[in-house]
């Protein structure tokens, strides 16, 4: 009797694009809070070549014009443009195809979102009006959404996957506004010649849109040209990635129809004798030819968005954001006394607006949202899940310190609105993780 052999067979576990997604950004929450405690270590240790390093001037020229910035600024508003850039993707993607892509869908992020940003700055505005510090009412209403994720992957499984869409939505819902404050609110003086330059690369982009030109190419260097008058201008340079990536096209050349046809007529080439093809890669040219064309058809199914976005996502979330942090997060605490600082009414805003004014907006205007538009909680979620949530949107730490970089032109106030971010981005970690526990009491598997 002949014997059979069974070839086994490879079962490939699929991860849909929410889920890389939430799992690069979770990885890069992990390395951002390495990076921020190196800082913290390194400006303590040896706070004079901290401070030296980051502010060596480095200048860049084109033609006529010229623009100088300290090593720590080109930081903030060259390379968090990219991340500005990646997060004006994700708001597009949303509002076309996501969380967002309905009322009734963004009802429920846009207004958690907006709490999570009134209450917060009211708080702070309350115990700073009429001061000098009253300017950063902006630094407690922003949620960083790498390092909520990070610490919510911490509970695994335990805590239902709707927690996880909830807050990221939330989060992207968060980031628009806080480009929203800064565009408007952070903007000092406008040079107009630079303005007026800017402008007509905004309108290249928009016919290039409208053209529906896919090269990525052209619009890297369109992008590139508005944001160096972007810079110019006086208006932060981070709105001119928002303002990019919102006319990045997402659509492809081939729809779903035409790439399954194609598809369907290279794979009908991969005929072998006995049904096994094994490696005629390389001796059957027109397998080769196939597989060349299927790369195509994905190449022109993929949108430029969905490319850019994917591509980018590991660059910011491994280099530009540690790097934020790395240059921006050192406190130096040497002869400083903790009491005196958290007397500070600078201070005390933010770690009340992060901790206090954060959950307690999030929370209440989801839950009046949910009551009066009747809408339902996703599956698996219960109000605790939501007081958690929201508690974990009390980690402002990115966002948080780049709206404090803008707000103050003395670095007290800006050190003092540090420590007011990391305490309260610290306790917001705890305390929501130990909501979230407690609430996920009996959780299986989700």
């Amino acid at each position: 009797m002949n014997s059979v052999s069974v070839r086994p067979i490879k079962i490939f576990h699929i991860i849909g694009p929410f889920q890389q997604f939430v799992k690069k950004v979770v990885t890069g929450g992990f390395l951002l809070f390495a990076t921020a405690v190196f800082s913290l270590a390194w400006a303590n240790f040896s706070p004079d070549s901290y401070t030296h390093f980051w502010h060596i001037d480095l200048s860049i020229s084109l033609g006529p014009y010229s623009i100088t910035k300290s090593l720590v600024h080109w930081i903030d508003e060259a390379l968090m443009t990219l991340f500005f850039f990646t997060v004006g993707l994700e708001i597009k993607r949303e509002v076309l195809v996501g969380e967002l892509a309905s009322v009734k869908k963004a009802l429920l992020p846009v207004s958690a979102a907006c709490g999570g940003m009134i209450f917060p700055a009211a708080i702070y505005l309350f115990l700073n009006y009429g001061t000098d510090a009253a300017h950063g009412w902006g630094i407690p209403m922003a949620t960083d959404i790498a390092f909520a994720l990070a610490v919510l992957s911490l509970l695994g499984r335990r805590v239902p996957f709707g927690v996880r869409i909830f807050l990221s939505a939330l989060a992207i819902a968060d980031d628009l506004g806080a480009v929203v404050v800064i565009a408007l609110f952070y903007t000092k003086t406008i040079n107009m010649g630079y303005l007026v330059i800017s402008l007509v690369f905004l309108v290249a982009l928009a016919v290039a849109n409208w053209l529906w030109l896919r090269h990525a190419l052209l619009y890297a260097l369109l992008g590139l040209g508005l944001w160096f008058f972007i810079l110019g201008s006086g208006i932060h340079a981070t709105v001119a990635g928002v303002i990019v990536a919102l006319f990045i096209p997402a659509r492809a050349k081939y729809d779903t129809d035409t790439f399954i046809r194609k598809v369907s007529s290279y794979l009908e080439k991969f005929r072998c004798e006995n049904g096994e093809c094994g490696h005629t890669i390389l001796l059957d040219q027109s397998h080769l030819d196939a597989v060349q064309s299927i790369e195509f058809a994905c190449h022109q199914t993929e949108t430029p968005l969905q490319r850019l976005e994917h591509g980018l996502n590991s660059w910011v979330a491994y280099i530009v954001l540690p790097l934020f942090a790395l240059a921006n997060a050192g406190v130096a605490l040497e002869g400083v006394n903790i009491m005196d600082i958290l007397a500070s009414n600078l201070t005390l805003g933010v770690i009340l607006g992060l901790l206090v004014g954060k959950p307690l907006g999030i929370f209440l205007f989801t839950f009046a949202t949910v009551k009066i538009f009747k809408i339902n909680l996703i599956g698996g979620i219960n109000w605790g899940h939501i007081l958690g949530a929201s508690v974990l949107g009390g980690i402002g730490f990115t966002m948080s310190i780049f709206i404090s970089g803008l707000s103050f032109p003395d670095m007290q106030s800006v050190e003092l609105s540090k420590f007011g971010i990391v305490a309260a981005s610290f306790v917001s970690s705890l305390v929501g993780v130990t909501i979230l526990m407690l609430s996920s009491r009996g959780v299986g598997d989700t």
